[in-house]
């Protein structure tokens, strides 16, 4: 299939698969509901660009088959998922802590370059862009434009996706009134990040 029948054909299963691997809970979006709850929308701004940023570099980097190489070797695989696991453990422990009265006034959200760089150690932005690779580029069609389109589509898509997860922290966050239920939620919040490591090798 030639680019123009990927963008006449495949277009919308393209956004439908961009909008359901965007907006399903994963590490990205429990770690914005967190910073949305305890920071507030804009002050989570920088973590959301930095999501959308990072996925746009990563299928790039995929597009040029990096991506099939990790995915295809046990050991480049494993290595990965043991990688971003230990982030995550990191990640969760960081959360936990940030409800602390010692340690509230420290915490801070995610930067730009911390959440896109967190995208190449997430293996599910991996296997996302993988995935939306093989899926959405055809044998003998433009692969450049091909991979252009898959890459533009899921920026455009994925960032009100994960704004979403970053309001729905915001409006979680007027029902923490005090340091107690912010340390609750933020425990909650830890064991979500410490139970989406893990099953990353499910």
């Amino acid at each position: 299939m030639t680019a123009a029948g990927l963008s006449g054909f495949l277009l919308l299963p393209l956004v439908l698969f961009a909008v359901v691997t965007s907006i399903t809970p994963g590490p990205n979006n429990i770690l914005l509901t967190a910073s949305g709850a305890n920071f507030g929308f804009r002050r989570t701004l920088p973590h959301m660009l930095g999501i959308s940023a990072g996925f746009l570099s990563l299928i790039i980097v995929s597009g040029m088959g990096v991506g099939a190489v990790i995915l295809a070797s046990p050991l480049l695989h494993q290595g990965l998922k043991l990688l971003g696991t230990a982030y995550l453990l990191w990640l969760a422990w960081q959360l936990a802590r940030a409800g602390a009265i010692e340690t509230a006034t420290k915490a801070r959200p995610m930067r730009f370059h911390e959440a896109a760089l967190f995208q190449y150690v997430n293996p599910k932005a991996w296997m996302m862009a993988v995935g939306a690779i093989a899926a959405f580029t055809t044998p003998g069609g433009d692969y450049a434009l091909e991979l252009a389109l898959v890459a533009v589509i899921f920026t455009l898509v994925n960032l009100p996706c994960v704004s979403l997860w970053a309001l729905f922290g915001v409006g979680i966050g007027r029902f923490l009134h005090d340091a107690r239920q912010r340390l609750t939620f933020n425990l909650v919040m830890a064991g979500l990040t410490v139970l989406s490591a893990l099953l990353l090798f499910l």
